[in-house]
């Protein structure tokens, strides 16, 4: 696939899997054994590890929405600079549910292979997360 075709691909994608929370849709998506470089802890290899960080994270913040703030694509990859916008209903990493919005910042890119994604690497402000959910003070000023 283009580039082009990629990145329509992936603006399709995140909506579906993250704003709806629809998982056929990631088995769609998603090549079942793809790898997610910095997984979170305790998550299964492959689609089911995709799959359960989506349930939790929405579990977590059952508003949440991603804004795809900037897409670009190159080849085989997508990157993806987004905002993830939700409030904290659920507990949090052994963090009680705060009731607090939260608006977190991130870049992801992905992979893609045969029309799926085979490859995840993404970071985001986890710090400025626990910030706003107040398990870390906010630094003065």
């Amino acid at each position: 696939m283009s580039a082009k075709e990629n990145k329509a691909l992936y603006l399709r994608m995140e909506p579906k899997i993250w704003n709806e929370g629809d998982l056929a849709a990631a088995d769609g998506y998603y090549a079942p054994n793809v790898i997610v470089h910095g997984a979170l802890p305790g998550t299964p290899p492959g689609i089911e590890g995709v799959k359960q960080g989506i349930i939790m994270f929405r579990a977590v913040f059952p508003d949440l929405h991603m804004e795809m703030d900037d897409v670009i694509a190159e080849g085989d990859k997508v990157v993806c600079r987004y905002t993830l916008r939700g409030t904290q209903k659920g507990e949090l990493m052994g963090i009680p549910a705060s009731g607090k919005k939260v608006a977190v910042e991130g870049i992801g890119i992905v992979r893609f292979q045969d029309g799926k994604v085979a490859e995840f690497w993404g970071v985001s402000d986890m710090l400025g997360l626990m910030q706003q959910v107040g398990a870390i003070p906010a630094p003065a000023g």
